[in-house]
Formats: C-alpha cells, structure tokens, sequence
C-alpha cells in the first residue's frame, strides 16, 4: 500500500463493508504531497453488465462539485475578472442583493432547494430542470438578510456558476488542465472516454440520467485519484491571500466551519477541510489533511451513505490519526427547546401560482394544528433550532404543478420576529422508496397572530 500504514487489509474491509450495506461499488485514493500513493476500487461498476469498479472508474460527484466552482470562482477573482465582494448580480424581489463572498459561503440567503429530471430529456442544457421546475423562480428569493445566517444552497451555487460561463470549460481551463486531472468533467453524463459507475437507489435499482436546475452545485464527475489531487493542490491555483480566505471558515456547528466552498473543522485532532456528495446514487466524501500533507476521496454510487462513512472512518484512522469525526462536512443541526407560545397564526405561502391560505394553532404539548388552503388539515408535533423557533414536517402537499410533480410532504420552519413568523414552507419527498429521490422546493412564508 506504498507505505500507507495500516491499509494492507483495505480490499477485504471494503468488500465486506459493501456485502453489508448494498452498497454496489467504492473507490478510494490518497494523495500526498503531488502523488497518488493508492487508488483502489472494489464492487461493481454496473451490476446488470457485471462490469467491476476500477481505479479508472468515474463516479458523479454531486456537491464536491461545489469546491470546484467555488475555486474557479476565487481563480476568476484573483485574475480580476470578479470582486468577491461585490454584490452577486440577479433580482431578488427587492431585497439587499449578497456578494459573491457570502454566497460561497452559504450566507447570501438563499433557502435550501434541489431540483432534478430524470431520463435523457431533451436538448443538450445541462441546466434544464423539469420543464414545469421553473428553478429561476425558487433562485430570486432570499430567505434571510445576507450575512445573517447559514442555510446550505444549491441556488446560490447555480448562481455562482452563471459568472463563470460554460462551467465545463471554466473548470477545465482553470483546474483540469493546471492539475493534470484528465477524468475531470462537468455535465448531467460524463462524455468519457472512461467508463462511469452506474448510480443506485439504497435498496439496488438503476438510476436514470439525471439533470438539474443547478449544475454548479451538483453536476461534476471524476476518477477518485483526480477528486483527491484536486483537494491536495487546489490552493495552489490561487493567490496566497485568497486561498488563506478559501479556509477562513465562519462557524456553523460546534466542531466546524463553513469557508469558501470548504468545511473547515474547528474540533479535536488535526485539521481538516472536507466536502461530501450526495444525492440520487452518489455518496461522496473528499478530506484534505494539511497536517499530514495528504487527501482522501472517497467515491460510492448508491444513495445510501453507509458505506461511504464507514470506509472513510476506516481510512482516515490510519491516514489522519486522532481525527474528529464530528469535523466533517456534513453540517449538524443544533437543536433547542421550542418555547412558541399557544396560540393561532394566520397568513400565506407565496408560490409562483400565488398566494395560498396558511393557519397554524399552536397547541400543548409542542404541537401544532396546520390547515392549508384546499390540501386539508394535519396535527404534528414541532421542535426548534438555532434558526428557527418553529420546524415541522407535515402530511400536506403543496398544491401547485411544480410540487404536485414528486414533493408530496411540507416542511415548515419559521422564525418569531416582531410578532410575525417568517420563513420557509418546503415542499419535499422523503427518501427514494417510492421512486426516485424527489425535489425539495422552498416558498416564502410568513404569518401574524390572530
């Protein structure tokens, strides 16, 4: 294992870590300094064909797609093509417009969304949802006074994108290329020429071709060895002070940060600058270790993420020694006592076919009774968190084309300011056990005592 202690057994822990968990194929590459000392793959690539998973094998790579924007972003800065402080260019319903700064870092207020289309579609757009997804729509409104907060965003990321141009070829002139990453492409498929791992749902089926309205955020593939010498030289792309400011993270968990298209971990044990991927098919994992000069990838094509977090544990333990765990790059959800007083709210959810009725009655016991518009009445019970003092998924769906396509469920999270509650009212899908991964769609929403 080219002197990396500890990983002489990685074949038979991966093959049984994949036996266990469904899980059809991984491929993982550790990087140190400018050299990849180990790139392996087990499972299979595409079980319908029998065909196994290489070193060679390119995997979607989902949101480890967005360090790769945000680093063309920061490359376009430093050659003074942008200012990351400058405001980030759209409408946005009249509200103050972030910069490009506080996009990257998921504070430009943007509210959380995904949106996808399955099946080869048609045309050649990568940035095509589904022609009743109008993602521009969701993309002109902001949630939160930029700045103010985190929420991860997609949106934020596809409008990112939108400065740079054809994002394959920014990301290939300005990273691909300077880093001899040959695998590194950008699209809804990978054009090749290298074979590419078929994606599958938690319990085993084929996903189709997926697109999206935010290729930015999602839309990247590559071999696991050019994801970890990605990770490895990426600063070198940048001028000194802007890649000390990719890893300059605000907080957004008790043990990491949230940087310039990076988590950065603020816990125990050594430094760490990770991002995961996930979505239908894919679960990702990249991790750089400044202190021991090396990068993970770690790449699996099924949705669920077991795997992947069990062979990156496993890897990173003789890798990285005394690691956090809990400086990952999955953000935590904070918790706190939900203390909403009793009583009823009366208002609207704005959505691009209009307004529609909203009431919630805040009962005992941190429930509430919910009735919207004609979509019916359902009683659930609440909590809060650091950002909102009301989340809650209810029974309803959100009766408007877009949401009636695969988002049947509504989350609610609001927040208490000035005897208001304001917010978000979510249309979603839970998990992919019906079908597919559905889409995840947010909508002002704001109510006043009654």
């Amino acid at each position: 294992m080219h002197g990396l202690e500890g990983l002489e057994g990685l074949e038979e822990f991966c093959t049984g870590v994949l036996q266990r968990h469904g899980c059809a194929s991984v491929s993982v590459a550790v990087a140190e300094r400018d050299e990849v000392m180990l790139a392996e793959a087990y499972g299979l690539a595409d079980r319908a064909a029998g065909r196994a998973a290489t070193a060679d094998t390119v995997y979607g790579l989902a949101s480890i797609t967005k360090p790769l924007t945000a680093t063309a972003v920061c490359a376009a800065a430093d050659e003074g093509e942008l200012d990351l402080d400058a405001p980030l260019p759209g409408e946005y319903g009249g509200a103050t417009p972030p910069s490009i700064r506080q996009t990257l870092q998921h504070r430009g207020g943007f509210g959380a969304h995904y949106d996808w289309r399955y099946g080869d579609g048609d045309g050649d757009d990568d940035s095509a949802p589904d022609p009743a997804i109008p993602t521009s729509w969701y993309a002109g409104r902001l949630y939160r006074e930029p700045g103010t907060g985190f929420e991860y965003a997609n949106l934020g990321y596809r409008a990112l994108g939108s400065l740079l141009g054809d994002l394959d070829e920014q990301i290939g002139a300005r990273i691909a290329r300077p880093l001899g990453l040959t695998s590194l492409r950008v699209g809804h498929t990978h054009p090749g020429p290298g074979p590419t791992a078929v994606r599958y749902t938690a319990d085993g089926r084929a996903y189709p071709v997926c697109r999206s309205g935010h290729p930015a955020a999602g839309a990247a593939w590559a071999t696991a060895s050019d994801v970890a010498l990605f990770a490895q030289n990426c600063a070198r792309l940048l001028t000194p002070r802007t890649a000390a400011a990719v890893y300059d993270a605000v907080p957004v968990g008790p043990a990491q940060g949230y940087g310039l298209g990076w988590s950065v971990s603020s816990g125990a044990g050594p430094l760490l600058y990770s991002h995961s991927g996930g979505m239908g098919g894919v679960g990702n994992m990249v991790v750089r270790i400044p202190e021991h000069d090396r990068a993970v990838a770690v790449l699996t094509n099924s949705t669920d993420k077991t795997a992947r977090d069990a062979i990156l544990r496993h890897v990173l333990a003789r890798v990285a020694p005394g690691f956090d765990p809990a400086g990952l790059s999955a953000i935590p959800a904070t918790g706190r006592a939900a203390t909403l007083p009793e009583g009823g709210w009366t208002g609207r959810i704005t959505t691009r076919e209009g307004d529609l009725p909203l009431t919630v009655d805040v009962l005992a016991d941190r429930r509430i009774e919910v009735r919207l518009d004609d979509a019916g009445t359902a009683t659930v019970p609440f909590e809060a968190s650091a950002d909102w003092d009301l989340r809650a998924l209810l029974p309803l769906q959100i009766p408007t084309a877009d949401a009636r396509i695969d988002s049947p469920l509504l989350v609610l999270e609001l927040a208490l300011r000035q005897d208001r509650l304001t917010g978000a009212a979510r249309a979603m899908k839970s998990g992919e056990g019906t079908g597919w991964l559905g889409n995840y769609l947010s909508h002002p929403c704001e109510l006043t005592r009654n």
